[in-house]
């Protein structure tokens, strides 16, 4: 039996997300049948995140444990002709047996799309999220740069989420101009930002709550200094809105 690390990317707009679901078609499902087509049996697929409906991933990160001898370079093209074209099984590497892409990740990079501007971009719909009024991008970077640190991210988690510690490591969280972050062929006609957030693990809607709490910076109706009262609160109710889930992407898992 040997482990196998597996990197995948996926759009993930028509999915539940990567999680199977009793309802609905699921990454994890998806992959787990396409493997098992190989296997000639039922297998496991164990990811790294667990992203939500309608979020997207450049390099999730999956273990699977296959009996099947096949070379990792053919198992990469025999499970790309199985999966729909919207999941791409990039890279299939035999690691330790004591692997587990999850317990052993080490930092996640999500990146948040933005776009501004009277009227939105119909190319970038599936993935960023249009703000119509103005943004002070320099208040957003303010507030960003109070994240990063070991903290309690309680009122940066979605209500009714039970976990047995809220506290998480930031690493850095940053705001940049561009649109680099989006899918090729996508034509981005309003101004873009983008939202990188990199940590050690995040909480149930981590990511896209803090992206709605710089919103509510950048449009003037939070102040930058208020960030750090907002997370002693622990109070859910004290952030801003849980951004909409089609801007963000895993972009890489480090171990």
């Amino acid at each position: 039996m040997r482990t196998i690390k597996l990197t995948v990317s996926y759009d993930g707009t028509e999915y539940v997300g990567w999680q199977r679901q009793a309802r609905g078609h699921s990454i994890q499902g998806e992959l787990e049948r396409a493997l098992a087509e190989v296997e000639g049996r039922p297998v496991a697929v164990v990811g790294a995140g667990r992203t939500d409906a309608g979020v997207h991933a450049f390099g999730q990160v999956a273990s699977v444990q296959l009996a099947h001898r096949i070379e990792t370079q053919v198992l990469v093209r025999a499970i790309n002709a199985k999966l729909p074209a919207d999941i791409r099984l990039l890279a299939a590497e035999t690691v330790a047996a004591g692997f587990h892409a999850r317990y052993a990740a080490r930092k996640k990079l999500y990146r948040y799309n933005l776009t501004s501007g009277p009227v939105a971009s119909p190319f970038t719909l599936r993935y960023a999220w249009h703000i119509r009024e103005p943004l002070d991008v320099g208040a957003m970077r303010e507030a960003a740069a109070r994240f990063p640190g070991r903290h309690d991210f309680a009122a940066f988690q979605a209500v009714g989420t039970e976990v047995a510690s809220t506290v998480r490591t930031v690493h850095s969280v940053a705001v940049e101009p561009g649109a680099t972050a989006f899918p090729a062929g996508a034509a981005v006609a309003s101004p873009a930002l983008t939202v990188e957030v990199a940590g050690d693990g995040f909480l149930r809607h981590m990511v896209r709550i803090i992206v709605g709490t710089m919103i509510e910076v950048g449009a003037g109706r939070v102040e930058a200094s208020a960030i750090p009262a907002i997370m002693a609160s622990r109070t859910r109710e004290r952030a801003g809105p849980t951004a909409p889930p089609h801007g963000l992407f895993l972009v890489a898992v480090d171990y």
